[in-house]
């Protein structure tokens, strides 16, 4: 059984998503959430259908190439066509 502490965790990145369209590095910045533990919800969220790469851009925190994400569902079914 997931522990509620990651489950929580996972649930706030993933509302936080639906308004805003950051990278991992930027999140877990802006959330306090260890950043290790944001790419293990991208990827749960990822193979579930609820979370896509909005577009690749330089990263505001690591000023490297990385991906924009987004759990919002209009914007999901936009990237889709």
């Amino acid at each position: 059984m997931e522990d509620k502490y990651f489950k929580d965790q996972r649930q706030i990145f993933y509302e936080y998503l639906k308004k805003n369209t950051v990278t991992c590095s930027m999140a877990s910045k802006i959330l306090n959430i260890p950043q290790k533990n944001l790419t293990r919800y991208k990827r749960t969220l990822q193979k579930a259908g609820k979370l896509k790469v909005c577009f690749h851009g330089e990263c505001k925190i690591t000023n490297r190439k990385a991906d924009y994400l987004t759990t919002n569902p209009e914007l999901i079914k936009t990237l889709l066509q």
